[in-house]
């Protein structure tokens, strides 16, 4: 299958570069049209009706989530094509979100390229842009995390995780329910996306602040768990907590 795209960038250059790297590592993408920012991009999008996006997160006369915005309802997969940024970053990684960094690796593209098309394969039914959309009009603890799981996707908000711990290469993610998930990503990945009430008291566990039924200088209390506090950590999370250190 072809996977037909539109690519936005405010840079021509940029533009014709990825269109010369599509062509010729990703074959199974075929480019309908380029538009240079968001008042060319929409009416294209809609037009076009392509499966993906290459979408620049930085344009003039509004950014990617104005594009996302303004098409509404219609779902298409989004690459995000990103300057690094801590804002942008986390909204993405929380919404598991597909993006490469600026200047373009060809490996990287190939990877979120290949990712993109399982996802179309499979026909999975989530609706990352939405999600993202979302999020950005929340604060943190009303936000919704994806979380990819052993059999696909799961969708939570943040305000249902009482703490995470960390288990070899994945993350058992507890639920407030009392429920487990046993998720396909390091702890640091939610060291990294996650804010405020989320704090790393260990280097195996965060837990979410006001979650905490007890707290002493060397651990913290979560439905009954007893959860030592690591001594890189104490410090900050002491300082956190409002006590003095």
């Amino acid at each position: 299958m072809k996977i037909r795209s539109v690519i936005v960038d405010d840079e021509a250059i940029a533009r014709t570069v990825l269109q010369n790297y599509l062509n010729k590592y990703c074959p199974v993408v075929e480019v309908v049209g380029q538009a240079e920012h968001i008042k060319e991009a929409v009416p294209m999008i809609q037009a076009e009706k392509p499966d993906l996006v290459f979408l620049d997160v930085e344009m003039p006369f509004g950014n990617a989530f104005d594009v996302l915005e303004a098409c509404g309802e219609q779902v298409f997969e989004t690459i995000f094509i990103t300057a690094y940024s801590e804002y942008s970053m986390k909204a993405l990684n929380r919404s598991a979100a597909y993006y490469i960094l600026k200047p373009i690796d060809i490996s990287e593209l190939v990877t979120a390229v290949n990712r993109v098309q399982e996802t179309l394969v499979k026909k999975e039914e989530l609706n990352r842009n939405r999600i993202l959309l979302q999020n950005l009009k929340l604060k943190p603890d009303q936000q919704q995390v994806v979380l990819p799981t052993m059999q696909g996707f799961d969708v939570i908000r943040t305000s249902d995780i009482s703490k995470l711990q960390a288990k070899g290469n994945f993350t058992e993610v507890c639920m407030t329910d009392g429920s487990k998930k046993l998720i396909c990503k390091f702890l640091k990945h939610f060291d990294d996306i996650l804010e405020d009430p989320f704090i790393r008291v260990h280097r195996s566990f965060i837990v979410a602040k006001n979650k905490i039924d007890a707290f002493t200088a060397s651990d913290v209390e979560i439905a009954g768990q007893q959860i030592p506090i690591g001594r890189s950590y104490k410090e900050l999370v002491l300082t956190i907590m409002g006590e003095d250190v």
